[in-house]
């Protein structure tokens, strides 16, 4: 029997997507898990502040990498971060990639990451390589404007995740770190859908008028450098990401979910049915 009284998961992104909800699942679950960000965390952790590191890692040994968010530059920081962790007697790493992080520009360093993880010997590591998460048309990523969800895709399909089975197939590899050493993973949803037909299932659910509007993928990367929405180095990781699909190259399903999970993965019908919420109308002031 697995003594699981001293094993610890060091959530980064703790306060995020996957991460908060990955925390939740080890804890209900009977694990323990400590989660760290910059603020709001079990322990505060900044890619930027190594002196956060060795205190984030105190004890742990198991680790939910999520590397720095909105830049592309970051393997070395990365590096040696993995270099305290093996010094610490991390045992495990489960890193959140990106879907199709093979393909991905050189300038970008997700590649590089996976490489780094998957190479190491003190060790072992589990990759997964979500496709777009669900998630991003409820929150600030890809809201709906006055009923218009604005994302260059050409008109382009994506086997959008839910981020909950993004957490699950996480947990999987946390809790049971043997049986999924070396893997590499690709949760997907169970369909491939435009950004119209998102559109329209979230117009059904919302009951309002909800539309994509497929803009010219220059303006809309160029729109984001100029409002400070992203430094202007990410737009190389947006052209991708977006570009993916635009080429019909974006995700497909999968049954890694199911396989890894014992459970299918939830349609994105579902998801906005759970969120709708999240595009209803503020209430009319009397």
């Amino acid at each position: 029997m697995t003594n699981t009284s001293r094993q610890t998961t060091l959530v980064l992104g703790g306060t995020g997507r996957t991460g908060s909800l990955l925390a939740k699942e080890l804890a209900e679950r009977g694990r323990h898990a400590r989660t760290a960000a910059r603020r709001g965390a079990d322990v505060p952790f900044d890619w930027d502040d190594t002196a956060t590191h060795g205190p984030a890692l105190a004890g742990a040994d198991r680790i939910y990498l999520v590397t720095p968010v909105l830049r592309v530059a970051y393997a070395r920081l990365v590096s040696g971060f993995l270099d305290r962790a093996e010094a610490a007697g991390v045992r495990h790493v489960t890193y959140l990639s990106a879907y199709g992080a093979e393909q991905a520009p050189p300038e970008v360093d997700i590649r590089a990451v996976e490489l780094d993880v998957l190479g190491r010997r003190a060790f072992t590591a589990s990759v997964i390589r979500p496709a777009w998460v669900m998630q991003n048309f409820a929150d600030a990523h890809l809201p709906v404007m006055d009923g218009v969800i604005t994302v260059p895709t050409a008109g382009g399909a994506e086997a959008f995740v839910d981020a909950a089975d993004i957490a699950a197939v996480a947990a999987e590899t946390l809790i049971d770190p043997d049986a999924h050493a070396g893997a590499t993973y690709e949760p997907t949803g169970p369909e491939a859908l435009t950004v119209a037909e998102v559109a329209a299932t979230v117009a059904r659910v919302a009951g309002r008028p909800v539309r994509h509007v497929d803009i010219d993928s220059g303006s809309w990367i160029g729109g984001a450098v100029a409002a400070g929405v992203v430094p202007a180095d990410y737009a190389v990781m947006l052209r991708w990401l977006t570009g993916t699909i635009a080429s019909g190259h974006g995700s497909r399903p999968n049954d890694d979910v199911l396989k890894v999970t014992g459970a299918p993965p939830t349609g994105f019908a579902d998801f906005a049915r759970r969120n709708a919420h999240a595009w209803a109308l503020p209430a009319a002031t009397p």
